[in-house]
């Protein structure tokens, strides 16, 4: 008799048996101590706006700034035109509006400081808040006052955020440099910049030489908030007399480099007569823009 056949399912089963490899599990990530502090937020993008100059782009945020911090209170149609004009200028250097604005929440909590005006501007009352001791009663000028102020601070750290992802930050201290900005103010910036990854770095480094050294077995009482106090106090300490000796160090170092209180460059870069008249045209329209807030543009 002949052996009889296997159908077909039991040899599809056995084809999937044969072929199937068990799936590798990946190691998971452990998690990094201390990450490396990085203050550039440049996005590396071919735009005309990365292009630019800095030094156009330095004064033309600065110029963008001063004209929204002088718009009229109430004036919102016109704060909303100004962050319309930032968007544009978002797209057109590929970064986009939802960058930029992911970037500004950092200046709100500062801005919150406004928030007495709505209890102390004068102005038709809108409610009564009873505290027991006393009561706050809040008008309708005062948020309007704390409104403009929270819009104004949001628009430009917008725009100072466009200016950060569009320029990288040496070529940003060489555009201040170059704009005859005092020289000892634009070299403690640099040296700031430079240094406190290395700072960071360091801390990180005694919070974990701490940490190794103070294990609490399980089933023991961790330390109290008093000993934590002082062991963090004394860190701070080790961590002011390291910086001041690193800081004696490299500053011996750069003078045996020819360093002479100012950043040295190889090359001269003039400003471009094109981009000149564009500051030109773009400082007057922002002026006709700030005339036109204070004249016939509707406030609440």
């Amino acid at each position: 008799m002949g052996q009889r056949r296997p159908c077909r399912t039991h040899r599809r089963r056995h084809r999937l048996r044969r072929h199937h490899r068990p799936r590798r599990r990946r190691p998971r990530r452990q998690k990094a101590e201390g990450r490396r502090l990085n203050l550039d937020r440049y996005l590396p993008r071919q735009s005309p706006i990365h292009r630019a100059d800095p030094r156009l782009k330095f004064l033309l945020v600065v110029a963008f700034i001063l004209t929204v911090s002088l718009l009229p209170e109430g004036a919102f149609l016109a704060i909303a035109a100004a962050w319309l004009l930032l968007a544009a200028v978002s797209l057109l250097a590929r970064i986009g509006p939802a960058r930029m604005v992911r970037g500004a929440f950092i200046a709100l909590p500062f801005a919150f400081a406004a928030v007495p005006l709505i209890f102390t501007r004068p102005g038709r009352p809108l409610g009564t808040i009873d505290l027991q001791l006393f009561q706050l009663t809040v008008s309708g000028e005062g948020i309007v006052a704390f409104a403009t102020i929270l819009l104004k601070s949001w628009v430009s750290v917008q725009a100072a955020a466009l200016l950060v992802f569009t320029t990288q930050f040496h070529d940003l201290l060489e555009g201040l440099e170059r704009l005859r900005l005092p020289r000892l103010m634009v070299a403690i910036v640099s040296l700031m910049y430079r240094y406190l990854a290395v700072l960071t770095g360091e801390a990180t480094r005694m919070m974990r030489a701490r940490s190794s050294r103070a294990a609490t077995p399980p089933g023991t009482k961790p330390p109290g908030w008093r000993w934590q106090a002082r062991v963090v106090g004394n860190m701070v300490g080790a961590l002011f007399i390291r910086a001041y000796e690193r800081s004696e160090r490299v500053y011996l170092a750069m003078q045996s480099r020819g360093y002479a209180g100012h950043l040295r460059h190889l090359h001269d870069r003039p400003f471009p007569r094109p981009q000149l008249l564009l500051l030109t045209v773009a400082i007057l329209a922002l002026a006709a823009f700030e005339l036109s807030a204070h004249t016939w543009v509707p406030r609440a």
